[in-house]
């Protein structure tokens, strides 16, 4: 997660279990996501268009193909998700590939909705990745909304924070667990909050639900 001014940028990636090096290639994923978007505010200043978006996707799977050949490996081998997330004063902008998911609170009614909804593959229990061959499926969404609070995460969250079977965000969970960072007086990331969230996430009650990685990123405008 980064902040440009009033920009907000949050990465999440996901390397899938099944790639011997997904978790480089989700590294790979955020620090370019985040190194670019950077990069494009600081010199433009506004939101960047669908083609600098895709740019930025060509320019991972460059960087993944070029690791790749370094290992003499495939590039399935670093498979992994990738939600993008763009928040300025006025607009918001998701990019996403795979699984996941990105979810806003209305700044008028409080309610959580989902900015872009996980992406399952052809079989149960799979999905797509930044990979893919010969193209990747890359959703990209805009809003002129101003949410009030934004979470970004993996799939290992999917079963306790959306309702699947409605396609709908979980209400209680999201009240619940943005609650704290609303009353948090830190701007920027609050340590002793995210020790929390890190043992809450790994506390037998959710792993019971869940066994796969969690990633959650909570961000609220103060």
């Amino acid at each position: 997660m980064s902040r440009q001014g009033s920009t907000l940028i949050v990465v999440v990636s996901d390397g899938a279990g099944s790639a011997s090096h997904g978790g480089q290639g989700a590294l790979l994923v955020v620090r370019t996501l985040l190194t670019e978007v950077a990069r494009h505010f600081d010199s433009e200043g506004t939101m960047p268009d669908d083609d600098a978006v895709w740019a930025w996707f060509d320019l991972i799977r460059d960087r993944i193909s070029l690791a790749a050949v370094r290992r003499t490996l495939d590039m399935r081998d670093f498979a992994a998700t990738a939600i993008l997330y763009v928040g300025t004063a006025d607009a918001t902008l998701t990019a996403h590939v795979g699984d996941g998911a990105a979810v806003t609170r209305d700044e008028v009614h409080g309610a959580w909705s989902a900015a872009s909804w996980p992406e399952q593959g052809e079989y149960a229990s799979t999905t797509f990745f930044v990979t893919d061959q010969p193209a990747i499926r890359l959703r990209i969404s805009r809003t002129e909304a101003r949410p009030s609070a934004v979470a970004v995460f993996s799939d290992g969250i999917e079963r306790i924070a959306l309702d699947l079977g409605r396609a709908i965000a979980h209400q209680p969970f999201f009240v619940g667990i943005v609650g704290p960072v609303d009353r948090s007086a830190i701007a920027g990331n609050d340590t002793a909050l995210s020790a929390a969230l890190g043992r809450y996430l790994d506390s037998s009650a959710v792993n019971e639900r869940t066994d796969d990685d969690k990633t959650l990123v909570l961000a609220v405008r103060k």
